[in-house]
């Protein structure tokens, strides 16, 4: 994969708020899917495959994770 993000599109979800204190989203090629923090766009970025980005967000569905 290649590891140049600066064309991806990245989006923020529809339940966050106007501050920029949250995750964004990227749909990658190779069906991969990129997650940052908005705070730091050009920070570093973690990538999922779709089984890794299936099961997190299955936990984060169930409540798995606790918020701190």
């Amino acid at each position: 994969m290649n590891d140049n993000l600066s064309e991806a599109l990245w989006f923020k979800s529809s339940y966050s708020g106007p501050e920029r204190d949250c995750v964004e989203t990227a749909f990658l090629a190779g069906d991969m899917v990129g997650v940052r923090d908005s705070k730091n766009p050009t920070g570093p970025a973690l990538i999922f495959s779709p089984t890794e980005w299936d099961a997190f967000t299955a936990k984060v569905q169930a409540g798995t994770f606790e918020q701190s």
